[in-house]
């Protein structure tokens, strides 16, 4: 109750919103990076997990709470944002501008259900497909620069290379 007061505040004083969001991401068996990006359940725009602040919880555990709703992932969440972005979302009568901070997973598993599977379709794809296909551009160069900076560390485990919109990793 209280964060949907929390955000009528908000838009009343004009400051942005705040979200948090996962940036889902795996080593395929040939090492390289493979993002997850999904659909939003109104626009259909492609999106990556995110949701409001969840009272008591830090924001990089808000963000891992989203990433298993919305798309089932389980994995290790990193504690410090990798950067932010910002949108517009619609609201019913008006527009309202977002900060999203965002926050690493190294995604280990995919549960075989979640709340959301059925609302949302998702893909597997390399950083610069995913950046390409997301509309903030924001967001889009916070991918490649996070899949750059992977690329400069040890490669750690791998999953297969899956397409199909309910790929899953495996463990």
């Amino acid at each position: 109750m209280a964060k949907s007061s929390t955000k009528k505040k908000r838009l009343s004083d004009g400051r942005p919103l705040q979200q948090y969001a996962a940036l889902p991401y795996v080593r395929n068996e040939d090492g390289e990076i493979e993002i997850l990006v999904m659909s939003s359940r109104e626009t259909r725009r492609v999106v990556i997990p995110k949701g409001w602040p969840i009272r008591n919880r830090k924001s990089w555990k808000t963000a891992e709470i989203e990433a298993r709703q919305e798309a089932g992932l389980v994995g290790e969440v990193g504690h410090r944002s990798i950067g932010k972005y910002q949108y517009w979302k619609r609201l019913p009568a008006s527009f309202v501008l977002v900060k999203v901070s965002v926050y690493p997973l190294r995604v280990t598993r995919q549960l075989t259900d979640w709340p959301e599977k059925h609302e949302r379709t998702q893909s597997w794809m390399a950083p610069q497909d995913a950046a390409t296909l997301i509309d903030e551009t924001e967001l889009g160069d916070l991918i490649l620069e996070f899949a750059r900076s992977l690329d400069t560390k040890p490669k750690a485990a791998t999953r297969r290379r899956r397409q199909s919109s309910g790929a899953q990793p495996s463990a």
